[in-house]
Parts: structure tokens; sequence; C-alpha cells
């Protein structure tokens, strides 16, 4: 099983994704850092251990334990032509049964962002999600003032279906997010985002 999360790579025209790497410590700082004023507005309030390296070690060790167990895929974004780690993509909270669905997660270094990165991660990691673990629904949430990532969403096929109420605490206040779903079968055709 272990081999199996260590094999696990998505492709895309720039850039490989995969699982993060003992060794990737430095660069994820480093990006994270950097783009702390850029990323911290959009998400939960970072631990007081985030940028340790022990912290960073339990997420290696996660990441590699959710895909043996099936139950998320969190894979690093880095671009093929200088080995750079560009940002993160996950599909957690994979349900299986009835459901067949899962929940996507984002973030983006602020150097590299609106330059079609992440819509490539997106796409790969849907075709992935549908094709290679057989889901049917992708779900996906951001905050509605998040017009950048509700743009990306939509041209990436997910469509916008409704609000929930005090869905996540982000940068410490429970807040509200529009909710978006990607379908294998969809047949709803466009839905105008309110």
């Amino acid at each position: 099983m272990l081999g199996r999360a260590r094999r696990l790579r998505l492709e895309t025209d720039r850039m490989t994704l995969r699982l993060p790497m003992h060794a990737d410590y430095r660069a994820w700082c480093a990006i994270r850092q950097d783009s702390r004023d850029f990323l911290q507005p959009w998400e939960p309030t970072w631990a007081s251990d985030h940028f340790s390296r022990k912290s960073f070690t339990n997420r290696v060790y996660w990441s590699q334990r959710a895909v043996q167990q099936g139950s998320a895929v969190p894979l690093f974004l880095i671009r093929r032509e200088d080995a750079s780690l560009l940002g993160a993509i996950t599909l957690d909270n994979i349900r299986r049964g009835p459901a067949q669905a899962g929940t996507t997660g984002y973030w983006i270094g602020q150097p590299f962002a609106r330059q079609g990165y992440m819509r490539e991660a997106i796409k790969a990691l849907v075709h992935y999600a549908f094709h290679s673990l057989d889901l049917s629904r992708i779900e996906a949430g951001c905050l509605p003032e998040n017009a950048p990532s509700r743009k990306l969403l939509e041209n990436c096929g997910y469509k916008y279906e409704g609000v929930a109420q005090s869905y996540l605490q982000i940068d410490g206040r429970w807040r509200n997010h529009v909710l978006y779903a990607n379908l294998r079968s969809d047949r709803r055709g466009r839905t105008d985002v309110g």
C-alpha cells in the first residue's frame, strides 16, 4: 500500500503533482512564509507550530496514510522546468458507498497565482478522481468574496450550488462559503451565480 502512495503522480502540461516529501520542507516553508499575507485571509488560522519541522513531518506521514486508506489525495504542485514548489491541492473527505464523493481544497504561492497552474492542477485531480478513483461528485467551497477562486472553479467545470452558513473557521472567524460541485455525469447545464 505504501508503494501506491509513493507512485502517485499526476502530470499536467507544466507540472508534476505528487505527495509531499520530507525534502520539500524548506521550499514549503519559504513559499508559505513569502505568501503569508496572500494566503491567510482565505485559510484557517495557522497553528503556532505551522512552520516547525515536526509539523511538516506529520503532514508528510498524514499524506501517505491518507492515500493508503483512500480518505484523501494530498498533492504538491511541482513545476517541471525548475522543480519549484508552487502550491498544493487536496482531494479530501473521500466518501465511498452511495456518495462516491470528495472535496477539493487548494492553495498557491502568490508569485504563481493567476498563471493557470491551479487550473491545470484542478483539472488533473478531477480527471483522476472520476476515472481512477471512480468518484461521481467533487465538491469545493470558498469565501463569497474570493472572486478569483470562484472563477477558477467555474472555469474547471464546477457549478454553483448554494451557500453554507458558518461553514469553516477562516482567519479565526466562522465564515459562510459558497458551494460548488463538479459531477462526472453533469446534465445540469449552466447555472447563474447570484
